[in-house]
């Protein structure tokens, strides 16, 4: 399971070594960094994104005795902030603090069922700028100790730890102390960091000791640490997965291990069944990955209620257009074109569909990509009332690898503009 790194021969073998850094209830705990009064109690981050100046504006208009600004915050009163009781709306809870997740609220849970779980937790809505800039400044920290960093979202990495000093000592428990404390001294943020022979490891063990704890996994600890936990566990393996493991009645990591590889393959699907096999044995080779292009980008937006394609169409359209033109803005940022264009619904009942094109040319462009939304619109019962909407371009490639394509069928004179309609082409 483990493979030695190649070394000289006067020194011992190094063992890979890899962690996976996972921030603690990353939202809600940036968001105590600015509210430090909120801290220890039950507080959610959802509902809706964060209007600048909306707290300060109805500061000032409650209490126009006191100078309010964003360096006193933290004088607030708690009577100030809304709780979630009576609250009604289609929000969706982000993430909360550990304080009201002993409640039963979590992450993709509607506000309106958390209300009922914590009526008197505190709500507050998203600032992903915010989250942005922290996300930023502690993986920065981290590269600076440890280069070898891969991105897995706005809050969590894996990193190598094998040739990194600090790395081998105690089984990367050092480096994994350095790392943690520095992000918190820069910060004010927490994290947990689990250190295993492998990714797959790593992932399972920064779960076993939230928040702000190390966990350290060797490859003697297979049995003891990892067959025990159920199989849901394992990265990769979904509801449906686990569902299907249980009717043969597998429901631990090692009863998974227990099965015959073959015996899993049969029934789970050739490249599936081996995978499994791997993976309950530990089995991961998985390399960093220091970068990685991006499959498609989409904005999608939940309704505070349900809209209707005809009566409300003015709303709706709105709503389109703006979630064409942020992913349009998306695109050009992050230097990518794409030519399969994609919409989402969610109706009233929860079911979700998806409905594609594909155009003839790569394009950015936000009118382009309205009008192609538009025409997957056609595609699908729009009688029924709507929850969610979303927009997706896929298929993409990068602007510079779109220009090259260009330059080899056009002259540099007659080359389209990178932004133009495909239409108007």
């Amino acid at each position: 399971m483990l493979a030695a790194v190649p070394t000289s021969e006067s020194t011992p073998p190094r063992q890979r070594r890899m962690a996976h850094l996972d921030m603690d209830a990353f939202y809600a705990s940036v968001e105590l960094l600015r509210y430090p009064q909120l801290k220890g109690l039950p507080v959610v981050i959802g509902g809706g994104r964060r209007r600048e100046d909306d707290m300060l504006g109805r500061l000032r208009a409650t209490h126009p005795e006191h100078e309010w600004s964003e360096h006193n915050l933290h004088e607030i009163p708690l009577n100030f902030f809304p709780r979630i009781s009576g609250y009604t709306g289609r929000g969706v809870i982000t993430t909360a603090t550990y304080a009201a997740r002993q409640f039963g609220v979590g992450s993709a849970m509607g506000v309106m069922k958390a209300a009922k779980l914590c009526p008197d937790a505190i709500l507050l809505p998203v600032d992903f700028d915010q989250y942005r800039h922290y996300s930023q400044r502690f993986k920065a920290i981290i590269t600076d100790i440890a280069p070898l960093m891969e991105n897995r979202g706005v809050d969590e990495v894996y990193i190598d730890f094998t040739n990194v000093p600090g790395g081998q000592r105690e089984g990367g428990r050092v480096l994994a102390r350095l790392i943690q404390k520095s992000i918190f001294d820069d910060t004010g943020l927490t994290c947990s960091v689990g250190v295993a022979p492998n990714k797959l490891l790593a992932k399972m063990a920064s779960e076993f000791n939230k928040p702000n704890g190390i966990s350290i996994v060797q490859a003697e600890d297979l049995e003891t640490l990892i067959w025990p936990l159920p199989c849901r566990k394992i990265n990769g393996i979904g509801p449906k997965a686990e569902a299907k493991l249980a009717t043969h009645g597998i429901h631990t990591i090692g009863e998974l291990a227990q099965r015959d590889r073959l015996w899993l393959m049969q029934h789970f699907g050739k490249s599936y069944g081996a995978w499994l096999h791997d993976a309950a044995h530990g089995k991961d080779d998985r390399p960093i990955e220091t970068a990685s292009e991006p499959v498609s980008i989409s904005r999608e937006t939940t309704f505070e209620q349900d809209l209707h394609a005809v009566r409300d169409r003015e709303a709706l359209s709105a709503i389109f257009t703006r979630l064409s033109e942020q992913v349009a803005a998306d695109l050009q940022r992050k230097g990518y074109v794409g030519k399969a264009i994609g919409i989402k619904l969610r109706y009233d009942n929860f079911q979700s569909v998806t409905r594609d094109q594909t155009l003839t040319t790569h394009t950015a462009d936000a009118r382009t990509i309205r009008e192609a939304a538009g025409q997957c619109l056609k595609r699908v019962d729009l009688t029924r009332r709507l929850r969610l909407l979303g927009v997706r371009v896929g298929s993409l490639i990068s602007e510079n690898a779109w220009l090259a394509q260009q330059k080899s069928s056009v002259t540099q004179e007659e080359q389209p503009s990178l932004w133009t309609s495909a239409k108007a082409e």
